[in-house]
């Protein structure tokens, strides 16, 4: 995935870029108002921070969203809450306050995409197959195992729909519960373990949910060696 970092704090943004490059993430760096306007891309995501030295971030973030709907984060120091309502009306997509850590951004940058991802993707042809058992159909919101439906609750479905969209990586508890539950989410993580065991449990054979201690959990793709 393709990030505009748009932050004129260079230890911020090298600290940052660092991150989530270590993730996976291609990083564009720019840091002026300026550069970000004048950046031809491509990029999947923009990070703007609004503490720009030639312009306000705000003026930035309207210019971007008039151009299209790229997602954008704002990342900023000014926590007062009139600077995230007139982010959010103006186009951001998310908020993000000063200091931040590296995962806590990551797990915004997902739960914004998969909340913008049905507007993205209509040329898709259809269900995504993992292995030879699982369908996770995105834009109906159904999973398929061996071709019957299996009746999943809202947040078993958005979690396994989370999970498999990199099958192999470990995804830490706050990544999860930030992507799948709220970004502020507070409250205890044990429902996360009741929520993978019910998807072991209605999905065992298709799928394994590996729990890595002190981390999270890491979903892998069964397949079909062609016992029963």
């Amino acid at each position: 995935m393709r990030v505009l970092l748009v932050e004129d704090d260079e230890p911020v943004a090298q600290s940052l870029r660092r991150g989530l490059i270590r993730y996976g993430f291609e990083v564009e760096w720019v840091s002026t108002g300026a550069a970000a306007l004048g950046h031809a891309g491509p990029y999947d995501v923009v990070l703007l921070d609004l503490g720009l030295p030639d312009t306000d971030g705000l003026d930035v973030c309207k210019a971007l969203r008039l151009r299209g709907d790229v997602p954008i984060i704002v990342i900023s120091a000014r926590s007062d809450e009139t600077d995230r309502v007139v982010g959010l009306e103006l186009g951001a997509d998310d908020y993000v306050s000063k200091p931040f850590g590296v995962r806590e951004v990551i797990a915004r940058i997902r739960a914004v995409m998969r909340r913008v991802r049905p507007r993205t993707s209509d040329a898709d042809s259809g269900p995504d197959r993992y292995g030879s058992r699982l369908t996770v159909d995105r834009k109906a919101a159904r999973v398929r195992l061996d071709g019957e439906e299996v009746p999943l609750a809202p947040k078993e479905y958005d979690l396994l729909a989370f999970l498999t969209e990199e099958p192999g990586a470990l995804m830490s508890r706050e990544q999860i519960m930030e992507a799948v539950w709220d970004a502020n989410w507070f409250g205890p993580t044990k429902t996360l373990d009741v929520h993978v065991a019910a998807l072991r449990r209605k999905l065992a054979g298709a799928i394994s949910i590996e729990a890595v201690r002190g981390v999270g959990f890491r979903l892998e793709i069964v397949e079909d060696d062609g016992a029963s």
